[in-house]
């Protein structure tokens, strides 16, 4: 059973910056897409940014050129480097390894990790 474990989320204040991490239970060369979601209080999850097995990054609107995701193979983790944080950033978030199967696509999540952002 693959694990993911996060961490990093902190209370900071605005315009502030964090990074969290996300450690597979496994070779992160193994899963397609890894990516960062979040879960605000009353909303929808959503999509922040995902990396894939060859490095292809994207990233929602309201995050682009504040935040970064990258990888570290070695350690299989992946990151979500987070500046110029915004009282709206606050949320729940999530890592998802999704793995691309002849069957469909596997997704396998973590347990999350809070970020609050305060002015």
């Amino acid at each position: 059973q693959v694990q993911l474990v996060e961490s990093g989320g902190d209370l900071v204040q605005v315009g502030g910056s964090l990074r969290l991490s996300c450690v597979a239970s496994e070779s992160i060369f193994s899963f397609n897409v890894m990516g960062w979601y979040r879960q605000a209080p009353g909303k929808q999850r959503e999509l922040v940014a995902h990396i894939t097995s060859t490095g292809s990054r994207n990233y929602a609107d309201s995050v682009k050129g504040r935040y970064t995701i990258y990888r570290d193979n070695t350690k299989n983790t992946v990151y979500l480097q987070m500046n110029s944080l915004k009282l709206e950033d606050t949320a729940v978030y999530y890592c998802k390894a999704t793995r691309i199967t002849t069957l469909g696509g596997l997704d396998y999540w973590g347990q999350g990790t809070q970020v609050t952002v305060s002015s």
